[in-house]
């Protein structure tokens, strides 16, 4: 008997399962759905509560339909749960699914049904959703006195069959209302429709439009309320219960201004419905409590009556108790309202027909005006009348952008009698205007200053001068606005579209005559400039020529010049030479105190940011003292510099800047590219003048001293010459000494006080004011011997360690302990100590002498100096000399035979050892030779020589 009794409860569910079913799809009413599921589940599963509610996704909110609980609280399942954010049942209405509670009582995320839970001991709860495709139609809540919420195996497919079915219908039915509202929507619209075509005048057909709405909607009242643009408030014109209004009569009892409810206007305007009802609404609260409150209602839905854009009233339905309005009443008044847009321009067809036709004329007399030879004053002056009488406004405001005091003046403007010029200036618009006026393609209405935040930065000094409403243009559509056209108007008012569309075309024309001036304007800026650039260069070339008469006049005067072209009350040169750590301030124009600087101040290069900033630019650089540190506003600290541009005297890249030029206006002060780039050209010129002018200052300086020098050696050596000279015949007087050793002795040293005098004499005959080169020849061993001699006694005082590589053993393989001298044998297997080197062995031995001697100064005690020879071909001979000392950087790179040289620089290195080095390259490229200096990977300086072999075939040999 056990076995037979399952299949016979299995088959009692699936009979109670298709009974339900059927009768969820023969119904059609929505109680007797949500009543019989309630009985299946109540009879087919052992839940102490159920709770069926329907969803509105309008409010957002769960509509209790009915249920069951122990107390048979009917209050509580007739219950509305508005849905907020973490709610466990916004949660499976969001993400429509399933979801258990083990324990209901402990359930923060359900207050609603938290009490309940405590109230019937009830645990383990399933919210489920009711759902038909990818919409939320309802939840059903499953609660038991058991802890936890799973479900039977059986359980979950059988519910999931009954709620996909109760969902279905539940969406048929919400689809079947739908219709049946659409249908009730059409009637009344045609019937009205018909109704307004039967009627005659504009009154009437209000009149009807109110009634229809009226029936419809069934609120309190219905009004319809007209907009009055030059005072900017609303009157009701016609209401369901009277007849139509009066304006005059009924303006402040009836009247809503705009001041009073902005965000209601402006909703409105942009064509937006306005709906005011329980719990819910499109305004902000504040808002929301004033309209109520003006309008003594506590719900109310309005639509806007709008024509070409322009908001001619709007139509209200209005309720004394708080109401929901619905979407079909929503769209009824919306289509009342279009209906109402679409008959009201007829009363005035013919004078907007009028007004279109004087506007037309008005433009075109504008055209012909600016087109014809006409003066541009007249023209403006017949265009300003027309316009202000057409628009009825007070003054008639012609501006133009100034880049250089980065502003907007009037250029021109005309005004209503009894009302004087503006005599201001407007700042630079902000970005989100400048694109506002850029991308607009009617001109921007503003109605009330004092609200509008847009051209913020405008309304103080035009609601100081009674403007109150404007409307604004771009005289170059789709550009930078550069030339604007405003009409103002003394008190608040709305502008419409036609209005706007009429000053666009009007500043679109008037764009012409103000290209036309700022193509006049750039011309004479641009021969003004050349004139000032002109007359810059001829005082700059006066200028370097007195310059030598008086200290730094040519900076002063290129300053002068430059701040004149630039119209800045402040130009001064921070300068300074090629390895000097301080800048000095030369002044070249202070206008006034409030412009005056620390003159005296110093300057530190490597630490002043302005310095820095302009030499890591290439070109002006542009700065406002907001920019600058503490340290160089103590310097720069007039009271009025604001904007300032600063540039290095630069004249190439692998030359040293020599100062900064630095000039200086107020704040608002901008300067156009023309300016900027004559400046640019001016300083450069400055730069290279400055440049030349201290070249040759210093090289007429240091040729008057090697002419004092050689003049004073020459002598010196005719003197030495002549002693010499007498000396050696007195000797050769008194006869040879008796011994033969003294006699060979005295023979040699007489041989060598012979040639010594033959090549002073040689010397001062031949090299007097220039250099001479003889062709001879020596071998290098002879050349390497004479010259290590001569270093001798500096090597033993260093106790320096001095090795000669790769000449062989022709010179001997010896060692000197006390000099530390070492003569080594070479790798080669030739014999390189007979090579002879040719050129003016007299030279070459002092070059060679040369770079010994800076090798052993620089050499630390106790340390190694070597000495390399290689034959490169059958030209020349390389000799390198290497030692561990210490050699200046610069010193290398002035030495490098690609750098090209900075003589500013180099002047100032006019000490040995740069000196020397740099005097000893010079000489062995007269020789045929090269001489370069470089440092190794390790540190080691290197000094090589490239001794030629042969005579060149230079004419100086």
């Amino acid at each position: 008997m056990a076995q037979n009794q399952k299949p016979i409860a299995a088959e009692s569910q699936i009979f109670s399962l298709g009974r339900v079913l059927q009768s969820l799809r023969e119904e059609n009413n929505v109680d007797v759905l949500i009543e019989t599921t309630i009985y299946y589940l109540q009879e087919q599963f052992n839940y102490k509560l159920i709770w069926i509610a329907l969803y509105d996704r309008v409010n957002h909110i769960l509509f209790g339909k009915g249920g069951f609980t122990p107390g048979n609280d009917t209050t509580l399942l007739q219950q509305r749960v508005v849905l907020s954010p973490g709610d466990l049942l916004e949660q499976v209405v969001i993400e429509q699914r399933s979801l258990g509670v083990a324990d209901l009582r402990a359930e923060n995320r359900a207050e609603e049904w938290q009490q309940v839970a405590e109230k019937y001991n009830i645990q383990g709860t399933i919210f489920l959703p009711i759902r038909y495709k990818d919409r939320c139609l309802g939840v059903v809540l499953l609660a038991s006195e058991r802890w936890g919420y799973s479900l039977g195996g059986e359980d979950k497919p059988r519910l999931s069959i009954v709620l996909g079915e109760l969902g279905a219908k539940l969406y048929q039915s919400e689809i079947n209302l739908q219709h049946q509202q659409i249908k009730r929507l059409d009637e009344p619209l045609i019937k009205l429709l018909e109704r307004v075509q039967t009627l005659n005048n504009l009154e009437s057909r209000l009149e009807a439009v109110v009634q229809a709405t009226h029936q419809f909607v069934s609120p309190t009242r219905t009004n319809i309320y007209w907009f009055e643009r030059e005072g900017r408030y609303f009157w009701r014109r016609v209401s369901n219960q009277s007849k139509s209004i009066s304006h005059n009569n009924n303006q402040q009892g009836a009247g809503i201004t705009v001041q009073e409810l902005s965000d209601f206007y402006y909703a409105l305007s942009v064509n937006q419905i306005v709906s005011i009802g329980e719990a819910r609404s499109s305004l902000k609260s504040n808002f929301t409590g004033k309209l109520l409150q003006r309008l003594r209602v506590r719900s109310l839905l309005a639509a806007p009556i709008i024509w070409q854009k322009d908001l001619l009233g709007f139509l209200t339905v209005e309720a004394n108790e708080a109401r929901i309005w619905t979407e079909v009443e929503t769209n009824f008044l919306k289509s009342a309202a279009g209906l109402i847009s679409l008959v009201a321009p007829t009363q005035s067809m013919e004078s907007t027909i009028n007004q279109v036709q004087l506007d037309s004329e008005l433009t075109s007399q504008v055209a012909q005006g600016i087109y014809s030879n006409h003066d541009v004053e007249e023209i403006l002056s017949n265009c300003a009348t027309k316009v202000l009488q057409r628009l009825g406004a007070t003054r008639f405001l012609l501006l133009q952008y100034n880049p250089e005091q980065n502003n907007y003046q009037f250029v021109y403007q005309s005004q209503l009698a009894n009302r004087g010029c503006l005599t201001f200036s407007l700042d630079a618009l902000k970005e989100v205007d400048s694109e506002l006026l850029q991308r607009s393609t009617v001109a921007v209405g503003i109605e009330n200053f004092e609200e509008d935040l847009r051209f913020f930065n405008w309304r103080f000094p035009l609601l100081e001068n009674g403007v109150r409403s404007l409307l604004i243009s771009n005289c170059a559509a789709r550009h930078a606005p550069e030339a604007l056209l405003i009409i103002a108007h003394e008190a608040n008012r709305a502008w419409t579209t036609l209005e706007k569309e009429l000053l666009q075309v009007v500043a679109q024309q008037i764009g012409v005559i103000v290209r036309q001036w700022q193509l006049n304007s750039n011309t004479q800026q641009q021969q003004q400039i050349v004139q000032s650039f002109q007359q810059c260069i001829r005082v700059m070339e006066q200028a370097h020529a007195t310059a030598e008469a008086e200290e730094k006049h040519l900076e002063r005067t290129a300053l002068e010049q430059i701040a004149s072209l630039l119209g800045c009350p402040l130009a001064i040169l921070l300068s300074w030479l090629p390895g000097e750590r301080v800048a000095e301030i030369i002044p070249g124009l202070i206008a006034n105190n409030r412009f005056a600087i620390a003159l005296d101040a110093p300057i530190p290069i490597q630490t002043e940011v302005l310095i820095q900033s302009a030499l890591a630019t290439d070109g002006l650089l542009s700065l406002t003292l907001d920019d600058l540190p503490p340290d160089t506003k103590k310097w720069l600290n007039g009271a009025d510099i604001g904007q300032i541009l600063v540039m290095a005297l630069r004249t190439s890249p692998d030359y040293q800047p020599t100062g900064v030029v630095l000039m200086a206006d107020n704040l608002q002060r901008r300067w156009s590219q023309q300016s900027i780039h004559t400046t640019q050209t001016l300083v450069c010129q400055l730069a290279w003048s400055r440049r030349w002018l201290k070249i040759t200052q210093s090289l007429e300086s240091t040729t008057e001293e090697l002419q004092q020098l050689n003049w004073y050696k020459h002598r010196r050596l005719e003197d030495m010459q002549r002693t010499t000279t007498l000396l050696l015949a007195q000797i050769h007087d008194l006869g040879v000494p008796g011994t033969e050793l003294a006699q060979m002795r005295c023979q040699q040293l007489l041989r060598q006080l012979d040639y010594t005098t033959a090549s002073m004499t040689g010397l001062l005959k031949q090299e007097q004011w220039q250099l001479v080169f003889n062709c001879e020849t020596m071998p290098i061993a002879s050349l390497f011997k004479r010259s290590l001699e001569r270093i001798d006694n500096l090597i033993k005082q260093q106790r320096l360690w001095v090795s000669v590589h790769g000449l062989g053993q022709s010179i001997g393989d010896r060692e000197s302990e006390q000099s530390g001298l070492l003569y080594t044998k070479g790798k080669t297997t030739n014999n390189q100590s007979s090579i002879a080197i040719a050129g003016d062995i007299m030279k070459i031995e002092l070059i060679l002498h040369e770079l010994l001697l800076g090798a052993c100064h620089r050499s630390p005690t106790n340390s190694r100096i070597d000495i390399w020879c290689r034959r490169l071909d059958e030209r020349f001979l390389e000799v390198s000399i290497t030692d561990n000392g210490i050699i200046d950087a610069q010193l290398l790179q002035d030495l490098h035979p690609d750098t090209p040289k900075d003589l500013l620089a180099l002047l100032n290195r006019n000490q040995p050892p740069g000196l020397h080095l740099l005097i000893c390259q010079n000489l062995m490229q007269k020789l045929g030779g090269e001489l370069q200096v470089y440092q190794l990977p390790d540190n080691r300086v290197v000094s090589r020589l490239l001794l030629p072999l042969t005579c060149g075939n230079d004419s100086s040999y």
